[in-house]
């Protein structure tokens, strides 16, 4: 197979990967890993041809460009050498097209008169055609890679040519830009990331994706863009209808702005069934068959906003029977809200695991993030399922704790006596099962080792909340 240069964008550089082989899987295109590494955003792969590497990327996010690489070396005589020794065959086509050159650099900048001195030096090449900056017929491009601008031995290490053949789906970023977004909570998700996580759990056209703690609906548009059917749910139905806080901005008034002004906003009102008002563990769901394509989420960590589920009874006065005090509706005249109480993260995770594991088709796929702890963190905190396979961990750092986008597949189905396991996770799960819990014990250390339990490590998850917030105070903290 012919090899092609992928131009990456300088940003999330431990995701580039885990999307471009999801892509892969999901547009059925044979790739293989020729020359990557994260540090750099210029990548070298093999592909069967330019319409493999045009289907590979065009919803890409990560990836600006995609060359087919006509040659690569360590300094320009070198390539320029290579370049005069192939065949006039590979140019043949567009000796008489419209075209233009690119220069890009990496850990270094360029000059426009660089630039143009760098054009020039290919001048050999004689093409006949005409330049066109805006709309060319065949766009050339040098990239080069040079070490870090503090190494002392600051050099260009390798310096690439090629065809552009592709073009990522970068544009999308700034049409779901949170700024000009109709409705904004302080936990809306920013688009690229929005866009990654789609792209990680295969949304495409007519995918039902659901997204089971939806806020003020990220996931539904950003999953509607790639023509996934959409889904959402959320125990605090105000967040969904923008009442009591409503939007992030002061300026709107609670009830002005929702979900739905974010959905007739981008116009995917076709795309998008509803949202719903349950929670996670108490969901109407059924079970009696696998229905969704995909899950796409971000789990509440309980710092901007708190994990809770049903839970308790309301006061009640004394001697009125719990279903009596059903009849009593509140004063504020908008029907009767449940009691609730915190949804610990390690269950949350617990449950959504498991949920995924029963409600995914086989080939679905969930991806979430996960909040940790840097220093407690290890793999095995990852929640696993036995009919669910680990596709991606990747991490986006924030100092002391950071959050791993995980994408998991189902690759088999459902059975009784199959439970989630993970670092520390099982036991959050076992404490309310009772008698089960031996049963679920076993179920989960008899299957793949790969989800065997290790009982007794706290995962980097577990009381997020609290380090979170002891950050600040341990880095205020003196000595006496």
């Amino acid at each position: 197979m012919p090899p092609y240069l992928l131009h990456f964008a300088q940003a999330h550089e431990d995701f580039r990967r885990p999307e471009i082989d999801a892509l892969a899987a999901l547009e059925g295109v044979a790739l293989t890993w020729v020359d990557y590494d994260p540090a750099c955003p210029f990548a070298t792969v093999d592909l069967a041809s330019d319409a493999a590497a045009a289907a590979l990327v065009r919803r890409s996010i990560l990836v600006k460009h995609a060359y087919a690489l006509w040659d690569a070396a360590d300094d320009y005589d070198a390539l320029h050498a290579a370049v005069r020794a192939n065949p006039g065959n590979r140019n043949a086509p567009f000796m008489d097209a419209s075209f233009k050159f690119v220069v890009e650099t990496f850990n270094t900048t360029k000059s426009m008169p660089e630039k143009v001195a760098i054009i020039n030096s290919f001048a050999y090449m004689a093409f006949r055609g005409v330049i066109d900056l805006k709309t060319p017929d065949a766009t050339l491009g040098v990239l080069e890679a040079w070490t870090p601008p503090h190494d002392p031995d600051h050099r260009m290490t390798r310096v690439y040519f090629g065809l552009l053949v592709a073009t990522g789906d970068r544009r999308a970023i700034d049409r779901y830009n949170l700024k000009r977004r109709a409705y904004l909570g302080t936990t809306s998700m920013d688009p690229e990331l929005s866009l990654i996580m789609a792209n990680m759990a295969h949304v495409k056209p007519g995918a039902l994706v659901y997204d089971p703690f939806v806020g003020t609906g990220s996931f539904l548009v950003t999953a509607a863009h790639f023509g996934g059917v959409t889904v959402g749910s959320d125990i605090d139905g105000r967040q969904i209808r923008g009442t009591g806080k409503g939007s992030a901005r002061s300026t709107d008034a609670p009830g002005s702005v929702s979900v739905h002004s974010n959905i007739a906003q981008y116009g995917c009102a076709d795309r998008v069934l509803d949202c719903l008002v349950f929670d996670l563990a108490h969901h109407p769901w059924r079970n009696a068959r696998p229905f969704l394509d995909a899950i796409v989420t971000d789990p509440p960590y309980g710092v901007r906003a708190g994990a809770k589920k049903i839970g308790g009874e309301k006061w009640r006065p004394a001697g009125v029977s719990p279903d009596a005090s059903r009849k009593h509706a509140p004063s504020h005249g908008q029907g009767r809200f449940p009691a609730t109480v915190p949804y610990d993260l390690d269950a949350v995770m617990a449950d959504l695991t498991d949920f995924a594991a029963r409600s995914l088709v086989v080939g679905g796929r969930l991806s979430y993030w996960l909040p940790t702890v840097k220093a407690e963190y290890a793999p095995e905190d990852v929640p696993l399922h036995p009919a669910l396979r680990l596709v991606a961990n990747s991490e986006q750092p924030f100092g002391q704790w950071s959050r791993r986008l995980i994408t998991i597949e189902k690759v088999r189905d459902w059975e009784p006596g199959m439970h989630v396991s993970g670092s520390g996770l099982l036991g959050a799960k076992l404490e309310s099962m009772g008698s089960a819990a031996l049963d679920a014990f076993s179920s989960a250390n008899s299957s793949d080792p790969a989800t065997t339990v290790a009982s007794t490590k706290k995962p980097g998850h577990k009381g997020f909340r609290e380090s979170y917030f002891n950050f600040g105070a341990d880095n205020n903290r003196r000595d006496p």
